[in-house]
């Protein structure tokens, strides 16, 4: 049985084509299409935010030519990558001290979710990509309580490229067997009232370690007015890949002689996604202001594993499969609308901005299993098949009073109520449902000290929910609250011509986390605490002669468990002990270049040591259940990247990743995923 239907690649591509086609005219200010920004395109806006904000800007992904959006990420403070592919299929990004194999924050395209699930789970099995990205915006602290749920960390907004005028060819190639090529093409119309265009990649790679991939993404946005004082757009996306991955990796001693052979060589994972956003911007007066995106999508999971014989693999010292092959296939869907209404206004005899917003949103997940075998793959018998559903509705509103002209304190709530159902189509008994609220209150401040300090800090709650999974087992409500988090963020910045910096304390008082219930099996309840706090600083300076130096540092010395935890009578945590992948220490030095059409730079990446079981185990060994657990040693990878504009048409960029050919292990599961080793890329773009 196969579960899902996309679009064929002719098709797409003659969508492509076609939107390639679109009619060009020249314009003399730049459409903007209407979107929801989670901190805005001017300096001013920045400077609202009462919590720590990062850009990735434009310039930047263009200098640096990175593979995934995971790697643009990762010299944002506070971010940590647990990598398993060096293009970063799946998502494994952790916040402040959250586990990177977890999921307490939130990540967004232009505004709107992109987990699979929220609720219903499986929020890691998508990842935008970066091809069609114009910059990305990390927001944290209290500013991120406007969102949610899984706000704990914060925000990541992926915000894609405007169409513009023209069209462009870009390819690029490199180590790996890696190829890309990526077609841009826009249009507006005359009156500069419409425009529209399209971003169309398609990369294959034979892969690190021979974990190919064959990817098609293709993004169509277009706009227009409406009067003098509304916009609509619309955002079309469609994503396939095709991923020889597996959660399998190389035995110990494999990898220590540096094997470089597929440990799942037969394993598949298959992944797809269609998505439409509609968009509309609506100047009701000069004061009032309303944005509104109506959004749906849909996905499919396919992942075709193997079965193993546990006894020859050990003596092995490598997987060694069977011909039995499961398919543990997932679809998803969802449904919402998301409207903020921003109203600025002189009562209480200061200035205010108010911004009320409501969210309506519907997903949904069939999780089939599907027994097969070698001789018929991707077909079989009928396992399992459960639909899993989440409704939610959220509110929320929030006052800026500018106090001062120094002084601005911005209080907010948040509520969020939500439905949860479980439907097993092979069993009636073990359907059920589940529903909680969560009210969420917060409040942050700016305040101006000089031209180059401002001091920012608030304090939120923030909430993830259980899961369906948890939250439903055996077709009885497991009554699970939340997992709530205290959030606390005190900070400095400030910036000139020259030089920017940001410094940030934080603390995260997480509690009601889900974990296994003392009456053992599959059954939780709540009961664990964490705490994660630290300390975050960036700098850069511009020191005129063409050279630059950027630098932060994510300094987290607490992220542990509080309090004992027990399974029965076992003690399964001990108190103190570190939440898995949160490496004390993680910073990033860039040096760059500039002169002319040159852009060069040198970057430096640093992750500290960090473990992968919440026993800390010390020595990396498989345990009973065939996963691999074990302390992580520290890693440097340095990359250099360089971008050359020869003219307003042409122009060519090359990168070499982990310069010094790190051998390093990047995280762990059902055995180790090395980090990739050194690799070289050149690519070139043309514009007509």
């Amino acid at each position: 049985m196969h579960y899902h239907t996309l679009p064929s690649t002719r098709r797409v591509l003659a969508l492509a084509i076609a939107a390639a086609l679109l009619p060009v005219a020249s314009l003399a200010d730049e459409v903007r299409l209407p979107r929801i920004d989670v901190v805005g395109e001017s300096e001013q806006e920045l400077a609202k935010q009462p919590g720590s904000v990062a850009i990735v800007t434009k310039e930047e992904l263009e200098q640096k030519q990175p593979r995934s959006t995971e790697e643009a990420l990762k010299g944002v403070p506070g971010v940590v990558i647990k990598p398993e592919e060096e293009t970063a299929i799946v998502a494994n990004i952790g916040l402040r001290g959250l586990s990177a194999a977890d999921y307490k924050s939130l990540i967004l395209e232009d505004g709107v979710p992109v987990a699979p699930g929220l609720f219903v789970g499986n929020g890691r099995y998508y990842n935008p990509r970066i091809q069609r990205m114009e910059s990305i915006e990390v927001l944290k602290g209290a500013a991120s309580l406007r969102y949610g749920p899984n706000t704990i960390g914060g925000v990541i907004n992926y915000k894609t490229k405007q169409p513009e005028d023209g069209f462009s060819v870009a390819g690029r190639a490199g180590s790996f067997g890696y190829r890309e090529a990526v077609i841009e093409a826009g249009g507006s119309a005359p009156s500069g009232e419409a425009s529209g265009g399209v971003v169309y990649t398609r990369a294959s790679s034979d892969g690190f370690q021979h974990k190919g991939f064959e990817m098609e993404d293709l993004m169509v946005k277009g706009g227009m007015a409406i009067g003098d004082n509304q916009w609509v757009g619309i955002k079309f996306t469609h994503y396939e890949n095709d991923a020889n991955i597996s959660y399998r990796g190389l035995f110990l001693d494999d990898y220590k002689k540096g094997e470089t052979y597929n440990p799942a060589p037969d394993d598949w994972f298959l992944t797809g996604r269609k998505s439409v956003d509609l968009n509309h911007e609506w100047e009701i007066s000069s004061n009032v202001h309303l944005n509104t995106v109506l959004y749906w999508s849909e996905m499919y999971r396919d992942y075709w594993r193997f079965g193993v014989d546990a006894a020859a693999s050990a003596a092995a010292g490598k997987w060694v499969y069977t011909d039995a092959l499961n398919g543990n296939n997932r679809a998803f869907q969802r449904n919402g609308i998301d409207s903020r209404l921003h109203i600025t206004h002189d009562s209480f005899g200061m200035q205010n901005e108010t911004e009320l917003g409501i969210r309506v949103d519907s997903e949904s997940m069939n999780n089939v299993t599907i027994n097969a075998t070698r001789q018929y793959p991707r077909s079989g018998t009928l396992a399992s098949e459960v639909n899993e559903s989440a409704t939610s509705l959220a509110v929320f509103a929030q006052n800026r009073f500018v106090v001062t002209e120094r002084l601005a304190v911005t209080p907010g709530l948040r509520v969020e109520s939500y439905e949860q159902k479980t439907d097993n189509l092979k069993d009636d008994s073990k359907d059920g449902k589940s529903d909680n609220t969560e009210v969420m209150p917060g409040i942050g401040a700016t305040y101006q000290v000089t031209p180059m300090a401002q001091l920012y800090g608030g304090v939120y709650k923030a909430f993830a929910p259980a899961q369906n999974s948890d939250a439903i087992s055996g077709g009885a409500d497991q009554q699970l609250e939340a997992e709530r988090s205290m959030n606390y963020e005190v900070g400095v910045r400030g910036a000139n011509e020259q030089l920017r910096y940001e410094l940030t304390a934080f603390r995260m008082d997480f509690d009601n986390q889900v974990i296994p219930s003392n009456s053992g099996g599959y059954v939780k309840e709540n009961g664990g605490q964490t705490l994660h706090q630290g300390l975050e600083a960036a700098i850069g300076y511009d020191f005129g002669t063409g050279f630059s130096l950027d630098a932060n540092a994510t300094y987290v010395p607490e992220a542990k468990y509080v309090g004992d935890r027990y399974s029965g009578a076992v003690l399964t945590i001990a108190d103190g002990k570190r939440v898995t992948y949160t490496p004390e220490l993680v910073a990033n030095v860039t040096l760059g270049y500039q002169v002319g059409g040159l852009k060069t730079s040198l970057a430096a990446n640093y992750v500290g040591a960090q473990y992968t079981d919440s026993a800390n185990t010390e020595t990396i060994q498989e345990n009973t259940s065939g996963f691999f657990t074990g302390k992580l040693a520290a890693y440097t990878t340095f990359d250099l990247s360089a971008h050359y504009t020869v003219d307003k048409q042409f122009s060519v960029f090359g990168a070499v990743k982990n310069l010094t050919d790190e051998q390093y292990i990047a995280s762990l599961r059902q055995g180790i995923y090395a980090g990739p080793s050194r690799s070289f890329e050149l690519g070139a773009k043309y514009r007509f």
